[in-house]
């Protein structure tokens, strides 16, 4: 009773710290909304229209926004308010702006031949027109009712795809701001563990019945509480809020506990060796981010060198970032993520004997 007690209160502090709340809820899922948005967002472009949309307007591919003038439509692309801007006035040629990004040429062809069909259209109906005396918008109708045998176009993925058809820019960022915060928020948490030690708090437990393995174990179930709730969130909620699909769920939480095992065992090791909070705090960013960046948090280690991706799989990050993309990418089931959690718990059981180790003699010295 007395190690879970221990346990709980670490959480207690946590969730009741308004800032550190922020980064355990909000921040995750609004970096997954971001990155998921900007890397394959399931997002219709939208195309501001000065004049006549013309045929963009039937397009399904675009929305079509109309604009009273081309300085509110230029200052609305500038913005990012719409990603292309389309000018049709009688008196010039249709002038299209677009914006410098992946979105923006995507549109500015697509909007070309949106605009050259219609030229086309218009070219043939003044030929029928001239050709047989009708007047245009007769000739027009009689272009648009004319049977046009249909060009069949068949497309086939040759090679190995990196990502499977459908997966989306959240489904990549939502595992990897899981990995990301799970790991970071034990470390930075692990504050409290020194702030407990420095104001005499560990020292006072031990004046009662109280062992000195009661206490680290306490410490420890704390840390392990804090990033299996951390992961928790990120899991749950990316799930609900964007359509995550986390592949097989036993898989997934076995990976989810034993990533969470191995994050709270630094989190012991770090409280136990820091004697201040400031140095807590920054030594947990640090080791945080750079673990991430080397583990293949930041850029997918599909990318990664051969020789970067030995220096991955040197960090837990590595290997839980490779076992969710084998559990999300690649349809892979609880054995095929076996060897991930036999390094992550491999990982764990060397920090928790570390930080066990540290912290015993921290508290009875």
């Amino acid at each position: 009773m007395k190690v879970l007690s221990i346990g709980w209160v670490n959480v207690r502090r946590v969730v009741r710290d308004r800032t550190g709340l922020f980064f355990l809820v909000a921040l995750p899922l609004m970096l997954v909304f971001i990155l998921g948005a900007a890397f394959g967002g399931a997002t219709t472009p939208v195309v501001g229209v000065v004049g006549d949309a013309g045929a963009l307007s039937a397009d399904d591919a675009v929305r079509v926004r109309n604009f009273p003038d081309e300085p509110a439509l230029r200052s609305a692309v500038e913005h990012g308010e719409v990603s292309a801007g389309l000018v049709r006035t009688d008196d010039n040629a249709p002038r299209l702006l677009v914006r410098a990004d992946r979105t923006g040429q995507q549109l500015r062809m697509l909007v070309t031949t949106s605009l050259t069909r219609e030229a086309n259209r218009i070219a043939a109906g003044e030929f029928v027109a001239a050709q047989t005396g009708l007047d245009r918008d007769t000739a027009l109708s009689l272009v648009d009712s004319a049977g046009v045998e249909p060009v069949e176009v068949r497309v086939s993925t040759t090679g190995e795809a990196l990502f499977p058809a459908g997966y989306s820019g959240f489904d990549l960022g939502a595992a990897n701001q899981l990995i990301v915060f799970t790991f970071l928020n034990s470390l930075t948490t692990a504050a409290f563990l020194v702030e407990t030690r420095s104001l005499g708090v560990t020292r006072r437990m031990l004046a009662t019945p109280t062992r000195a393995r009661t206490v680290v174990a306490g410490e420890a179930l704390g840390r392990v509480s804090i990033a299996l709730l951390q992961g928790l969130i990120v899991l749950v909620g990316s799930a609900l809020l964007f359509g995550v699909r986390w592949g097989d769920p036993l898989g997934a939480a076995s990976l989810l506990c034993a990533f969470a095992l191995v994050s709270g065992g630094a989190g012991l090791l770090l409280g136990s060796i820091c004697r201040t909070q400031q140095q807590t705090t920054g030594a947990g960013i640090l080791l945080g981010l750079s673990l991430a960046a080397f583990g293949g948090c930041m850029v997918p280690l599909e990318f990664f060198s051969p020789l970067l991706r030995k220096v991955a799989f040197a960090t837990p990050h590595g290997w839980a970032n490779d076992g969710f993309a084998a559990l999300t990418r690649r349809g892979g089931d609880l054995l095929t993520v076996a060897p991930h959690l036999a390094v992550l718990l491999g990982f764990a059981a060397v920090l928790f004997s570390l930080g066990a180790w540290t912290l015993r003699r921290a508290v009875t010295r």
